[in-house]
């Protein structure tokens, strides 16, 4: 789930003021989509920029953007005089590729699963070592400390501990919807989580958390270990997602 962010200029390229998708991203989602739909494969082309800007109901450069980071992304190939054509990259169906940023509400969400959240514990703490580095806070700063376990479909998936510095989210903690989309609460504060830092590993979930809450034997978890970055490149939150192993896996293209 990194979650990833295109270049261009920040108004035509990023979630807008309202957390609304931009003109550009929502351009190369359907692109994409209409790739898949016309099931075009390696070294087939890709509708003009004309059919597409009249297909799309937007504007010529908007597509032309759209298509510019594709080209970056390495997924479409263009030749001067030709077109652009779909590249060997852009044939293969990546399934929730782990270069898409998306809050685990929309990960559960897009495999299937109804989705909600039980809050094990929230407080305003002092900063530990390791969530002071990634936030790139002092050590003790205060901050909102965050548990909680996402079920699919009533299923424990996703046990998560999150840290959030606590000027980002002002106001009384009990006063907070904690179960709902945290990334959306930042976002109504004006921080919008772009782009993230991530690590996967394979762990044990913590023994504090798996016997008072009948998560024993299910392991072991995929540990996501993320920092979310604002529009701005400011650190607002960092994520330790526990992912169940036995429901739970993430795809990742590699490339020479």
């Amino acid at each position: 789930m990194h979650r990833g962010a295109g270049g261009g200029t920040l108004s035509d390229t990023s979630t807008d003021p309202a957390g609304r998708e931009s003109a550009v991203d929502r351009a190369r989602r359907q692109i994409t989509a209409i790739v898949e739909q016309l099931d075009l494969r390696p070294g087939d082309r890709l509708p003009t920029e004309a059919a597409l800007t009249e297909r799309l109901q937007t504007s010529r450069s908007t597509v032309r953007e759209a298509f510019r980071q594709l080209e970056q992304s390495g997924l479409v190939v263009a030749v001067q005089g030709q077109g652009r054509f779909l590249s060997a990259t852009g044939g293969l169906r990546v399934e929730r590729p782990m270069t898409q940023y998306e809050s685990i509400t929309e990960v559960l969400t897009a495999r299937g699963y109804r989705v909600t959240s039980a809050v094990l514990s929230v407080a305003e703490a002092a900063a530990e070592p390791e969530a002071a580095a990634a936030l790139e806070i002092e050590v003790g700063a205060p901050v909102i400390r965050l548990v909680r376990i996402r079920f699919g479909d009533d299923r424990p998936l996703v046990v998560s501990e999150n840290t959030v510095p606590r000027e980002l989210l002002p106001g009384p903690v009990a006063h907070r919807d904690w179960g709902g989309s945290l990334t959306a609460a930042l976002a109504a504060h004006g921080e919008y989580v772009q782009t993230a830092l991530a690590t996967v590993s394979a762990v044990d979930l913590p023994a504090e958390w798996e016997q008072p809450h009948n998560l024993t034997g299910m392991g072991p978890w995929l540990l996501v270990t993320e920092v979310g970055l604002s529009i701005t490149g400011r650190r607002v939150l960092h994520a330790k997602d526990y992912h169940r192993g036995s429901e739970i896996s993430f795809t990742v293209l590699r490339q020479r």
